[in-house]
């Protein structure tokens, strides 16, 4: 059985996503082990279950959670002093002098960021890492976002937070001669970073979480000012920017998913799109200029498309395809492949959609929005017994519960 102060737990932890990422940066650096720093911030909101219910949550938040978990750390090195090192560590707790100056950027979170995406790491523990460290999901809920068991995503995470110690990886952002080479790695976790709060990979959380892709967005802005002239960073921020100004209008009063051609165009947000479009302008121009565009640069022209109609049927598909052929030379993923297949059922028809998505089975057979794409094909060409049995696919693969809805309605519909 689920243990609900767990529950509780994390639920407080999402509510306060921010003092979380903060505080468990200000532990690292201040004591310089992972493991500490999150034991103490779990402790510090395990604290606040137990007494924040009865009592209420006192004026100042982040500063009780602060207190409270520098406490714990200093009490938990306290108890392991054997050791010369953690006598060292456990001054450190009573250090009251300035911090020593950590570089351009004075931004904890942005430190932690690279520490989490190490390239000493594989891409998975540092995505999970990060998702952990600094968003403060449950081991649970990353285990589902990665399809395994909550005991082997614990192993994982426990492996690189070890690797880090060993290393004696710094806390801070690298140096200018070493940013460039660690960037697209902190790119890609933050992206999957932003996309779990685009649309949370579990059935237990809310199925948008805005604290996730505000903190991915900030963070983004931070390394572009790091990185002005980097094409592949304005465009991770341009797509990030477009897709995030979509989240007005991508749940409905029932709790539902809203897909983009159902979704209230006047609900989007026209300051975001409009920054996302300056982006995009400037990374064209760049591409004009001869800059080969990468991967989140064509994503973002393709948001960009779809973000300029003021209608689902004003959209200009032979850009979109034509944009995903670049993108597909790029990265010939089996996403990708199927993301351009709506492209081309807008062009081409159904079925000649269909074809193209069924040659992806062997490798999305898992994948929920396969079948559900495959479902809402086999239903134009009206094969609804087949389009049912796609959507029940669906279903059962779905996330979250605003997906299930949505995909349980449109199988209704088929009558």
């Amino acid at each position: 059985m689920r243990d609900p102060a767990v529950d509780v737990r994390a639920a407080i932890i999402r509510a306060h996503h921010e003092e979380w990422a903060r505080l468990v940066a200000a532990l690292t650096r201040r004591f310089g082990d992972l493991d500490v720093a999150e034991e103490a911030a779990a402790e510090a909101f395990a604290a606040a279950v137990e007494r924040w219910p009865a009592d209420g949550p006192p004026p100042n938040p982040g500063a009780w959670l602060t207190t409270t978990a520098n406490r714990k750390a200093i009490d938990r090195i306290r108890r392991e002093n054997k050791r010369d090192d953690k006598q060292k560590q456990a001054q450190m707790g009573y250090d009251d002098g300035p911090p020593e100056p950590l570089g351009a950027i004075e931004d904890e979170r942005l430190r932690l960021v690279f520490i989490c995406c190490h390239p000493a790491l594989a891409m998975d523990a540092r995505v999970a890492l990060t998702l952990r460290m600094v968003g403060g999901l449950t081991v649970p809920e990353i285990a589902r976002a990665f399809l395994v068991q909550a005991t082997t995503m614990e192993r994982r995470i426990t492996r690189a937070k070890a690797k880090i110690k060993a290393a004696r990886i710094p806390y801070r952002v690298p140096s200018a001669d070493d940013l460039p080479a660690r960037v697209s790695g902190v790119l890609a976790v933050l992206f999957l970073v932003f996309n779990e709060g685009y649309l949370a990979g579990s059935p237990d959380a809310d199925p948008l979480r805005p604290d996730l892709t505000t903190e991915a967005i900030r963070l983004t802005r931070l390394i572009r000012a790091l990185l002005p002239h980097d094409g592949e960073v304005a465009g991770l921020l341009a797509l990030m920017l477009l897709i995030e100004a979509r989240r007005p209008a991508r749940i409905s009063a029932d709790g539902e998913l809203v897909s983009l051609d159902e979704q209230d165009r006047a609900a989007w947000d026209p300051e975001l799109i409009a920054e996302g479009h300056r982006l995009v302008r400037e990374r064209l121009a760049a591409a004009a200029a001869g800059a080969a565009p990468g991967r989140y640069q064509i994503l973002a022209a393709i948001n960009a498309v779809h973000t300029s109609a003021r209608d689902i049927r004003d959209t200009d598909w032979s850009q979109v395809r034509a944009l995903y052929d670049q993108l597909v030379a790029l990265d010939p993923s089996p996403v990708i492949a199927l993301n351009r297949a709506v492209a081309v059922a807008e062009l081409d028809g159904p079925q000649a959609a269909l074809a193209d998505i069924e040659r992806l089975e062997d490798d999305l057979t898992g994948y929920h929005a396969y079948h559900a794409a495959r479902a809402d094909l086999l239903r134009r060409l009206g094969r609804a017994e087949e389009s049912r049995a796609a959507y029940d696919r669906a279903i059962e693969l779905a996330g979250n519960t605003a997906e299930s809805a949505s995909l349980t309605r449109r199988r209704d519909r088929l009558g």
